[in-house]
């Protein structure tokens, strides 16, 4: 196992930024295990892709929101791959109904805050302990934790408090995990997207266009899933391995403070 490929578990791999990020570990040499909501023959596209760039892939359906999916996800990945060398928690989703605060209810910001922080803060707890394992079994062997977060972890959209919230609180995990992997040489990094055209964005396209014509993002443009993906597989590759907890930002400049 220690001189075999590094595998990559990218939770929402099969599509927007997961598929991305997917792409560009794949090239860099990773096989790949990727999850989420959609049944088999519809990720099998995105499967055919990571394999014609030379990964071993495979799919479990689980949603990082249930406890018992979340094992079942593990579980699969070792019995298929036995080793686990990198993990992205980039599933995550928007509210079904933008809201504005003084109106949104709790099932929304339940079920945002269960996939979004809830589910990778967990994930990670479990795959931590695997890699620990593995570190100590293989001690040179390169390993990393990496959750992708929002500019909304710090840019307040009032109408959409619960997505926000579950980025902040996946932005301390970064955190709060770089602070307990750091002993076992295991970083933990923050990959921080702006305005990404994936699907989620799809809805507010036209808005976002308006708005960057109008000078929000200073890179005049929307970013785009590699953008990310290639943040990522930087991160992965171990080019970083001083910097645990650091927080990259994929933006644009869309934060960058501007007169």
């Amino acid at each position: 196992m220690g001189d075999s490929k590094r595998l990559a578990l990218v939770t929402g791999g099969g599509r927007g930024i997961g598929l991305g990020i997917a792409r560009c570990l794949a090239r860099d040499g990773f096989d790949l295990a990727i999850n989420g909501l959609g049944e088999p023959p519809a990720v099998e596209p995105a499967l055919r892709e990571l394999r014609d760039l030379g990964a071993a892939a495979a799919y479990v359906q689980a949603d990082v929101g249930e406890s018992a999916d979340r094992a079942r996800l593990l579980a699969a990945v070792r019995e298929r791959f036995g080793r686990l060398d990198v993990l992205v928690n980039n599933a995550g989703v928007a509210p079904r109904v933008r809201a504005d605060i003084l109106d949104a209810g709790e099932e929304s910001f339940d079920h945002v805050i269960n996939v979004n922080l809830k589910g990778p803060y967990f994930l990670t707890q479990a795959v931590s302990r695997f890699m620990i394992d593995e570190r100590r079994a293989w001690p040179e062997r390169p390993l990393c934790i990496v959750n992708v977060t929002s500019v909304s972890a710090t840019l307040a959209s009032t109408s959409r408090g619960e997505y926000c919230l579950s980025k902040a609180g996946l932005a301390m995990s970064t955190r709060l995990w770089a602070a307990r992997l750091a002993e076992f040489a295991i970083p933990v990094y923050e990959v921080r997207p702006g305005i990404v055209a994936t699907d989620m964005t799809e809805p507010v396209k036209e808005t976002y266009e308006r708005r960057i014509a109008d000078g929000l993002v200073p890179q005049a443009r929307f970013g785009l899933p590699e953008d990310v993906g290639r943040a990522v597989a930087m991160l992965a590759a171990g080019h970083l391995t001083y910097s645990t907890g650091a927080v990259i930002l994929v933006d644009g400049g869309l934060t960058v403070p501007r007169l």
